[in-house]
C-alpha cells in the first residue's frame, strides 16, 4: 500500500523515500527489533572483520582501496582504529598494569621522582590513546616526505589510521602475550615493549610498498626512514612539550617547596 513519507510527506513508492531517504512506515514489534538487531550484528561485524581481513593481508592496498572510493564493504578507518585502540588501551591497563611495571623499572633506575613516577605511569598506560591522539601529527609527517606522490593531508589522516590499526592488531595478537609473560622481568619487558614501537619502520615499508606498488623497492626505503625519524622527532618535541606544560601547570598550582619536593628523586616510590 502507498503511503506518504513521515518526514518530508513524499509519496513513497518503494521501502525509501526517493526525497529523503526515510523508511517507508513499519509499525515496532516483535520482528522490528529482530531485524534491527540482525542488520545491527551482522553489517557492523562483517564490514569489521572483512576491513581487518584486508588490512592484515596488504594494509596498503586496502587503504589505497579505501582512498580511491571502494568503500561500501569497508568498515570506516577512524571507527576501526577507535575499537582497536581501545582493546589495546583495556589490556595495557588492566591485563598488563604497564603503570606499575613502567614505576618499578625507573625505580630500579634510580629515576624515581613522584613526578617522573606519575608521568610515565600516565604515558604507559594511555600509550594506546596517545598514539591515537597523535595521528594529526603522523599524518603531517607522511605527507611531508611523500606530498609529491599524489595523496592531500586528509588523505594521510586515512593512511595513518590503516598504519596504527594494522600495528595495534599485530601487538594484540602478538606482542601483549608475550609481555604478559615477561611481567615479572621488567628490564625484557621494557626492552620488547621499545622494541614494539621499532616495528612501526618496518610496517609503514609493507604498508606504502602495498600502496604504492609502482614505487621502487630503494624510493620506498628511503622515504620509510625519512619519515620514521621526522616522527621520533616530533613525538618527543610532543612529550617535552607536554613535560614543561605538565610542570608550569604544578609551578602555578603548588608552592616552589612542593614543586623542588614533585621534582626531585626520592629513593623510593
Amino acid at each position: 500500500m502507498k503511503e506518504n513519507c513521515q518526514n518530508c510527506n513524499t509519496l513513497i513508492l518503494d521501502n525509501f523515500c526517493s526525497n529523503c531517504g526515510q523508511k517507508s512506515f513499519k509499525r515496532i514489534n516483535k520482528k522490528y527489533i529482530v531485524d534491527e538487531l540482525q542488520y545491527t550484528i551482522i553489517h557492523t561485524n562483517k564490514g569489521f572483520l572483512y576491513t581487518l581481513k584486508k588490512l592484515v593481508k596488504n594494509p596498503g592496498k586496502t587503504a589505497r582501496e579505501f582512498i580511491e572510493g571502494n568503500r561500501v564493504n569497508h568498515y570506516k578507518p577512524l571507527s576501526l582504529l577507535f575499537i582497536l585502540t581501545t582493546i589495546s588501551a583495556l589490556l595495557m591497563f588492566k591485563l598488563l598494569d604497564m603503570g606499575s611495571i613502567m614505576t618499578k623499572v625507573y625505580s630500579d633506575k634510580k629515576m624515581n621522582s613522584m613526578m617522573m613516577a606519575d608521568m610515565y605511569t600516565f604515558m604507559s598506560s594511555y600509550y594506546s590513546l596517545l598514539m591515537m591522539a597523535l595521528i594529526p601529527v603522523f599524518a603531517f609527517c607522511t605527507w611531508l616526505i611523500l606530498k609529491n606522490w599524489g595523496q592531500n593531508y586528509y588523505e594521510h589522516i586515512i593512511i595513518n589510521s590503516y598504519v596504527l590499526s594494522y600495528y595495534k592488531v599485530a601487538y594484540i595478537v602478538f606482542i601483549v602475550p608475550i609481555l604478559y609473560f615477561l611481567k615479572n622481568s621488567p628490564e625484557l619487558f621494557l626492552n620488547l615493549s621499545t622494541f614494539s614501537f621499532i616495528l612501526y619502520v618496518l610496517i609503514y615499508f609493507w604498508f606504502f610498498k602495498g600502496f604504492y606498488p609502482e614505487k621502487s623497492f630503494k624510493e620506498v626505503a628511503l622515504n620509510v626512514v625519512l619519515i620514521f625519524l621526522l616522527i621520533v622527532v616530533a613525538y618527543f618535541a610532543f612529550i617535552f612539550i607536554a613535560m614543561i606544560l605538565y610542570m608550569i601547570y604544578f609551578a602555578i598550582a603548588y608552592s616552589p617547596k612542593e614543586l623542588l619536593e614533585y621534582i626531585k628523586p626520592t629513593g623510593k616510590i
